[in-house]
């Protein structure tokens, strides 16, 4: 009996089944909240932005909670130079915010999450919830070009996480809150239950695995459930009735998945140029999103619709209710403004301008599809709703999510052929074209790539320039064999290289290759020189290689030792790599990470003990920087290879930066009374802490 009552309390134990059951309904209802909060601050703004009294007066008498309008007719009513003011104040508000408080509340969220997922095991910020929420609002109630999709992901995860951490989870359990967190938002603000589980598992986790899958799914219905409560259940798009006409519309459809792939192709493109447009703009980082705002005022003069989130200019595209000179136009200058807003440093997500191009570039090809075959094909409306979810598969690479939205979305499974025919043919245009999604592009250039970072060979994200030894054991080709004897006794290495007159590598000498001969040394003394024992066949890699690629060429030869050769120029030596040192540093890279997972949690124990026990003989420790470390950078002190010991995080002196945490760069200097944050062998942090 005591046996069974055991087993029934084992499931409600940290990080168990039913554990992170209750865990994720706490997070559905937390999402949901944020959902509600988040459209009422986005409506308060955008009320008092751009009509002042009468406009809190309007928000007043059409309730609270009413869905936020887009400004269009409120800007039409103001004289230019508002038009250019507003979204430049926004900005001028935006960049402070964020700079400040929390750099990681710029752009459109999502990536910062996924980043989060796959690095740190899911760690963010609680502050997050805050700057998120009132950087995101700002920007759209003032007339930035983004969504609101984004940030209420970034704002449901970031709850998620720091649920996560309070609760002391381990980094699975952590994970999949942030999944639950993501759900909840996406859930609440599209009433999509299916979508948001869908879109959680799909983008956010990167998988279905059903231990994080259940807690997702029962998130994302709690969230759903309570949304309905405060905001009705409604579609989020009035959509006209749909049916395929004949079928000879799957070609059109098939078309017009075509067009939305170059679309998301060029959406994609031009933010990512943006965003490094800005980034090397020479000015103060936080007042680039008031150039950005301004910029996008200028757009506003002739097409106020790019203001805001979009969806009452979508909703006159699905209507069939614009011209297909003005969705055209629409196109090309919401992709610009859009790009503008996000790259300055404005706070918004880039799901709702997707929506918003998918509508406008269906709506032009059902236009022209519909003039010359009226008879055979749908209205401009119902190609436009197709095409919403096409460019949402395309920009995400997520057609799964982007099917399930749609269909969620307009409530009828009518339209389930033409949406699917679309958005596998844009998807396939787009991966074509494009390698990164809109949203894996910005991690790219960070450094990050989640394909790589997700597997579980972490030398994929190390490269040979990290462990590259630059003193390789170099001979003349006219070396005898008694000099390469007397190499071989003194040296500790296995592959002995073999250079011209010239200075270029004609190959190399492999210690087994010595060993062989060394019976027969007295008569080879003299006869044999290292040109006769080279193997010009030995393989060689570039700096540029990963470290996997390297594994590969030690698992396939009986090599242990690799000639590190200028990419440029195959034959000018730079040094070599050895299986050692590679395996060495797959072992630091899995520590790097799993204390990235399980850092945060462990953060309130270290300061209250200053070392705490990570298990497997590990242990994490807050210690004052030594003397010996001050003025010398990571590099100059090789703290890891001395002591074996992983600097992890520096926390700022309080008197000279406010006691901020950084992560330390190689060549980084530390300075006095900064206090570090390492992790190793009690060992190793005693040899830390050593004076020299």
């Amino acid at each position: 009996m005591n046996e069974t009552g055991s087993d029934r309390l084992e499931i409600f134990q940290r990080g168990g089944h039913l554990f992170m059951v209750v865990a994720a309904v706490f997070t559905g209802l937390a999402g949901a909240l944020g959902a509600v909060l988040f459209r009422l601050m986005i409506r308060g703004v955008q009320a008092v932005a751009w009509g002042g009294a009468e406009g809190v007066d309007h928000m007043l008498e059409t309730g609270l909670l009413a869905e936020p309008e887009d400004p269009v007719e409120a800007v039409q009513q103001l004289a230019w130079g508002w038009k250019i003011a507003i979204p430049a104040l926004g900005g001028l508000l935006v960049g402070p915010l964020i700079y400040f408080f929390a750099r990681e509340a710029r752009g459109h969220g999502v990536p910062e999450v996924m980043k989060a997922v796959a690095l740190r095991g899911g760690v963010i910020r609680g502050r997050l919830v805050a700057i998120k929420a009132l950087a995101s609002s700002l920007s759209i109630g003032t007339g930035g070009s983004v969504g609101r999709e984004g940030p209420i992901v970034q704002i449901g995860s970031a709850f998620g996480s720091s649920l996560g951490q309070m609760l002391r989870l381990n980094t699975a359990g952590i994970r999949t809150l942030v999944g639950c967190g993501a759900a909840a938002g996406i859930s609440a603000t599209f009433n999509a239950p299916i979508a948001g589980a869908i879109f959680a598992a799909e983008i956010i986790v990167g998988h279905f695995a059903v231990t994080q899958f259940t807690p997702i799914v029962i998130s994302s219905v709690v969230a759903t459930v309570a949304s309905r409560f405060f905001l009705g259940n409604y579609p989020a798009f009035k959509v006209p009735d749909y049916q395929i006409v004949s079928p000879f519309e799957l070609l059109p459809y098939l078309a017009t998945g075509v067009v939305a792939g170059l679309v998301a192709v060029a959406f994609i493109r031009t933010l990512s140029y943006s965003e490094i447009a800005f980034e090397r703009l020479r000015m103060p980082e936080y007042l680039k999103a008031a150039v950005g705002g301004a910029l996008v005022g200028v757009i506003g003069l002739q097409l106020p619709q790019v203001f805001g989130v979009g969806y009452t200019t979508i909703s006159l595209a699905l209507a069939g209710s614009l011209s297909a000179i003005t969705m055209a136009a629409l196109v090309a200058t919401k992709i610009v403004a859009t790009s503008i807003t996000i790259g300055s440093g404005g706070s918004g997500g880039v799901f709702a301008p997707s929506l918003f191009l998918g509508a406008m570039s269906g709506g032009v090809v059902g236009t022209l599809v519909n003039q010359y075959f009226p008879g055979a094909t749908a209205s401009s409306g119902a190609y436009a709703l197709v095409t919403m979810g096409a460019v949402v598969a395309a920009t995400t690479h997520a057609p799964i999510s982007a099917i399930i939205i749609i269909f969620e979305l307009t409530q009828t499974i009518d339209i389930i052929p033409a949406l699917m025919t679309a958005c596998v043919v844009s998807s396939l245009v787009s991966q074509l074209l494009s390698r990164d999604s809109i949203y894996t592009s910005k991690l790219r250039r960070q450094g990050v790539d989640l394909d790589e970072s997700s597997d579980p060979n972490v030398l994929k994200s190390l490269y040979v320039r990290d462990v590259l030894d630059n003193e390789p054991e170099v001979l003349t080709e006219s070396a005898n064999f008694q000099s390469i004897l007397d190499l071989v006794v003194q040296s500790d290495h296995s592959q002995f290289f073999v250079q011209n007159e010239q200075g270029s590598l004609l190959g190399a000498i492999s210690l087994s290759e010595v060993r062989r001969l060394i019976y027969e040394q007295e008569a080879l003394r003299h006869l044999v020189v290292a040109r006769d024992l080279v193997d010009t066949r030995h393989p060689s890699v570039t700096p540029e290689n990963d470290l996997s690629v390297v594994m590969q060429l030690f698992s396939g030869t009986h090599l242990d030792e690799l000639a590190v050769v200028d990419a440029a120029d195959s034959s000018r030596l730079l040094g070599t790599v050895s299986e050692k040192d590679v395996v060495e540093a797959s072992q630091h890279e899995q520590q790097r990470r799993d204390l990235a997972g399980g850092f945060s949690s462990s953060m309130t124990a270290v300061s209250r003990g200053k070392t705490v026990d990570l298990g497997d003989g590990f242990w994490l420790r807050e210690t004052l920087a030594p003397a010996y470390m001050f003025g010398r950078s990571l590099a100059e002190l090789a703290i890891r290879e001395r002591t074996g010991v992983q600097v992890v995080l520096v926390r700022g002196r309080p008197g000279a930066d406010g006691g901020k945490v950084r992560v330390v760069g190689a060549q980084d200097r530390f300075e006095e009374g900064e206090t570090l944050i390492v992790a190793g062998s009690l060992e190793g942090l005693n040899e830390l802490e050593r004076p020299r």
